[in-house]
């Protein structure tokens, strides 16, 4: 990636995982269990944390829509994808509208990045691919 793009990423408002993310802590995680328990416990993280709310659920996609509460007031799209048997990853897509003179992307980042803690605490974990 070129230094100029660095310079200019903190200012980006959306931010998306996936497996060929430039950025380590943004790649896919894999879990090894089924997409219904994957589902399940990415449900559970959201249901538990008061500042975010739950507004659509498509199990048949494997998607959750989420709004944030706090700030950066974030809308959070997570999808829930099975690769093989017992083997479940999980991107996020989260983008906000607001403003911020130092930048939204770093905020994005540190949504997604304790987003993944928590699901491996929960889940057992194959990392990233």
């Amino acid at each position: 990636m070129s230094r100029k793009k660095s310079i200019f990423q903190r200012f980006h408002k959306q931010l998306e995982t996936r497996d060929d993310h430039f950025d380590d802590e943004l790649r896919s995680h894999y879990y090894k269990t089924s997409f219904d328990k994957v589902f399940q416990a990415v449900t559970e993280v959201f249901q538990k944390d008061q500042t975010m709310e739950i507004s659509s659920t498509s199990k048949e996609r494997g998607e959750l829509a989420i709004h944030m509460k706090k700030n950066p007031h974030a809308f959070i799209v997570v999808t829930v994808i099975q690769t093989r048997p017992f083997e479940t990853a999980v991107d996020f897509m989260v983008s906000s509208d607001k403003f911020s003179i130092i930048g939204l992307y770093p905020a994005l980042k540190k949504i997604v990045v304790g987003l993944y803690k928590e699901l491996d605490k929960k889940l057992p974990s194959i990392g990233v691919k």
